[in-house]
């Protein structure tokens, strides 16, 4: 796996993937940037909340539940000092669907955190991860 990072002008970068993908990432106008793209922290915290939800959708697809929706919501602390490394994030899952187990859902967020997310359990080397759900019917 690899992505290149390249600099523009005056504080705008380009990430493009190995698998082809690219994107603008900014730093904040105090520092330069434009507010062109997403923060570089921001993106490790979209990355734990794809990767985590990738993990819990494809164990709740395989267990057969009627899932409508799943959003996650990553929000997090730093460190006051350098490097200001995340110290405590929490995962907010709200899944939506039809008669949506419960167990199964708590189990799915249990093994994503766990054992499956790579990007959890990485972050969870600095940082205190907490998780909560809630299940709402499907609209």
């Amino acid at each position: 796996m690899e992505t290149t990072v390249r600099w523009l002008a005056p504080m705008e970068f380009i990430a493009e993937t190995g698998s082809g993908h690219a994107l603008v990432l900014d730093g904040a106008e105090e520092f330069g940037g434009r507010n062109l793209g997403p923060r570089p922290m921001e993106m490790l915290l979209a990355g734990l909340g794809g990767c985590t939800n990738f993990d819990v959708m494809l164990m709740l697809k395989k267990s057969r539940q009627n899932i409508t929706a799943c959003d996650v919501k990553v929000t997090a602390e730093r460190a006051d000092n350098e490097p200001k490394v995340f110290t405590k994030i929490h995962v907010h899952f709200t899944v939506s669907g039809h008669e949506v187990d419960e167990k199964k859902v708590k189990r799915a967020i249990d093994l994503s955190a766990e054992k499956y997310c790579s990007a959890s359990i990485m972050l969870g080397a600095t940082a205190k991860i907490t998780h909560d759900f809630e299940i709402k019917p499907a609209a």
